[in-house]
């Protein structure tokens, strides 16, 4: 079958091609389609208790989301009529000021003390506006636009809200920059370790088809996060460019057995088929294991780049073949000299030395292993955004002028009665932190009956027979003194109303915690399992997986460990994107280092000349596939004002370099020094698995990169 496709495929090499851009354009529209969610907060777990708070601020409130527009220097009028203007604007529910309760010619002193604080600071003062769909909806962000346009100079938005509208719009004016460094630096890249000018050219055309097709079915899960939609298409090039080379080289070599390309590139079609599909396992492993995440990004990075590595595997057997078939004469002709170094003599002193390298080996793993366990890490999300962004710009106003660094919503239950409603809100208030408390109570009279009170303001706290109260908090989100608060205002509120809901930024941000520090070590132990196990199945063997993956871990552990010594925190999520992708991308590094040494060692070579070769052979393609990598990811680490995106970027950049380091330097000592013990845990180890009969001269593959088919 696979037969008859390869030749098919290599017969009509325009059709395959002009087929392959027909089909970008559905891609391209499902692309366009694909919702982006830039709120990482509703990534929470649902059944966390910030998360079911959330979902009744949806509904019944229509409070899915609150902003806080402070108004500067402007008289009572003005801030009235915009608070008007501002509730007309579709998706905006409510928008809460003084006037909302009395009318605007009543003295500031008049006003009662704690309602007068809440909202007055100095010459500002402070509405609150919220909006009936989730921060990061399209329709929220609308509303934000339009309220931006309604307000004068004057005014300042903050709030969760406003910074996932500047994280859209920000996101929107780099992407483009990103996609066309990581083009540049990988065509720079790979022009180092190829021998014509457009072969990259070629590959990258094969790719991009890839990065479309995988873009394009993101339609299917319905929404993407911005961070998947910032790196996805870079880290999809980085992973899986290895497999054009592997099918490029193949093909170059069956070039010699047949008069025909066409043929000759069928029969490589056939081979790299069976090893790619293979050695594309260990990087789908290492993705899919962050699918096991309880925080929902995980899955949502998981799938999209596991689905971005098959469709990689897909249009290279598929569609590159054609593309190569089409630049042929091209290729030839615009060839330059390899400029990668060769490493015989450096492979000789690292065998030579080999105790040397392996006691260091050893020694790295302490050190490594404790600054990867104490690196900084922040969990604030707003600190990874540029700090001259607007919303933070206000938000940051808001923490000084008003003491509110952040605001806690407290859902009870009616029937409690009133009473207990201003006991409880009394207690809150005196709870450490808490700078004040807005509550329907408090805006309007236990003397005066429900049915006197205007709907609109009855509507904002209480509806569906439960109130919201908002709590004020001088601590910020993510902080310990905020952690310790809500631990005593949940049990605070409970006591009241053991089914009351804690939520708000800071609440779910401690749950963010919670669950982000359980989720590491699952998904890291999930993917070292299932690597140790593909290569255990690959090697037949008990030992050789222990030993590689030890060796990439390794290299992560040096990686993560790195900001220990810089002292620079790192975003929570990183860690975890970090050690599973690093451990599934850059493993294949040291499975085609092994693959080799175990095919020289079924030769008949000795140990030392066995190592020295397999090392020499492999490390120009371990070289050419780590800077590919490392090209792609860097740019976007180095321009991107995003600085989780910035830091994922730049750590999976470096992780590529160091792994590839432990792989050409330390690695030949291990294999060397642990093929005894390889030779009795494993099977077919020093002498080849008997064959059947081969029906022909091209029935014997030789070894390539991870080629998992033997």
């Amino acid at each position: 079958m696979l037969k008859k496709i390869a030749h098919a495929l290599t017969r009509r090499p325009k059709l395959v091609v002009f087929i392959a851009v027909l089909l970008m354009i559905p891609s391209f529209i499902g692309a366009a389609a694909t919702k982006v969610n830039y709120d990482l907060l509703t990534y929470l777990p649902p059944e966390t208790n910030s998360s079911k708070g959330e979902k009744l601020l949806e509904e019944p409130f229509h409070n899915a989301a609150t902003s806080m527009l402070i108004v500067q220097n402007m008289p009572p009028a003005y801030t009235n009529n915009l608070r008007k203007s501002i509730e007309k604007i579709p998706g905006v529910t409510h928008a809460l000021w003084i006037s909302s309760m009395a009318g605007i010619q009543v003295p500031k002193d008049m006003i009662p003390e704690k309602i007068r604080k809440a909202f007055y600071s100095g010459n500002s003062t402070m509405m609150v506006i919220q909006f009936q769909s989730p921060g990061a909806s399209e329709e929220t962000m609308q509303a934000i636009q339009k309220i931006r346009t309604t307000c004068n100079k004057n005014c300042m938005l903050a709030g969760a809200a406003g910074i996932d509208k500047d994280t859209k719009d920000l996101l929107d004016q780099e992407l483009p920059q990103y996609i066309l460094l990581a083009i540049i630096l990988s065509l720079i890249a790979m022009s180092f370790s190829m021998n014509s000018w457009l072969l990259p050219v070629t590959f990258l055309l094969d790719i991009g088809m890839a990065v479309v097709y995988n873009f394009g079915t993101n339609f299917f899960l319905g929404q993407i996060s911005y961070i998947t939609m910032a790196i996805a298409g870079i880290l999809q090039l980085g992973v899986t460019m290895d497999y054009s080379i592997f099918l490029y080289n193949r093909y170059k070599e069956e070039q010699q057995n047949y008069d025909d390309n066409k043929d000759a590139m069928a029969v490589a079609i056939q081979a790299a088929f069976a090893s790619l599909s293979g050695s594309s396992l260990t990087t789908i492993a290492g993705f899919a294991a962050l699918c096991f995440m309880r925080l929902l990004l995980g899955r949502d990075i998981g799938i999209v780049m596991a689905k971005g590595v098959v469709l990689g595997v897909l249009t290279v057997v598929l569609v590159l073949p054609s593309l190569l078939l089409l630049f042929d004469k091209p290729i030839a002709k615009y060839q330059h000299k390899v400029l990668l170094p060769d490493c015989t003599n450096v492979n000789r002193f690292i065998v030579k030395h080999r105790k040397a390298f392996v006691a260091l080996f050893i020694l790295l793993f302490i050190p490594s292993f404790y600054a990867q366990k104490n690196a900084p890490q922040y969990y604030k999300l707003d600190l990874a955004m540029p700090q001259d962004m607007p919303s933070i710009v206000a938000t940051n106003k808001l923490r000084n002028d008003y003491d509110m660094a952040t605001t806690h919503f407290a859902i009870v239950h009616d029937s409690i009665g009133n009473q207990k409603i201003k006991q409880m809100t009394d207690a809150i208030e005196k709870v450490d932190g808490v700078e004040n408390t807005l509550s329907y109570n408090q805006l309007v009279s236990s003397d005066i009956p429900d049915f006197f009170v205007p709907q609109d303001v009855k509507d904002i706290f209480k509806k569906g027979g439960m109130q919201i109260i908002m709590i004020n908090s001088h601590y910020a989100a993510a902080s310990s003194e905020v952690g310790n608060q809500l631990t005593e205002l949940t049990k605070l509120v409970q006591s009241y109303d053991k089914g009351a809901y804690l939520t708000g930024e800071a609440a779910m941000t401690d749950d963010l915690i919670t669950t982000s520090e359980t989720d590491f070590h699952v998904t890291n132990y999930i993917s070292m399992a299932a690597i140790l196990i593909i290569v255990a199945l690959v090697f037949k063997s008990l030992t050789v997986p222990i030993v590689l993956v030890l060796a990439i871990e390794l290299a992560i552990f040096i990686n993560e460990g790195v900001p220990y010594f810089t002292n620079v925190a790192i975003p929570f999520i990183a860690p975890t994107i970090i050690g599973c992708v690093q451990l599934g991308a850059t493993v294949d590094y040291a499975i085609l280092m092994t693959t080799r040494f175990r095919e020289e060692l079924q030769k008949g070579n000795k140990r030392e000349d066995a190592i020295v070769i397999a090392a020499t052979t492999s490390d120009d393609s371990i070289i050419a596939s780590s800077l590919v990598l490392f090209c792609a990811t860097l740019g976007v680490g180095i321009v991107s004002k995003m600085k989780i995106i910035s830091t994922i970027c730049l750590m999976l950049a470096r992780g590529a370099v160091i792994s590839a380091l432990i792989t050409i330097f330390v690695l030949p000592a291990i294999l060397y020094v642990c093929e005894p013990i390889f030779a009795h845990t494993s099977l077919w180890w020093r002498k080849p698995k008997p064959r059947k009969q081969t029906l022909g001269r091209h029935a014997a593959q030789p070894a390539d990169k991870c080629n998992l088919s033997e």
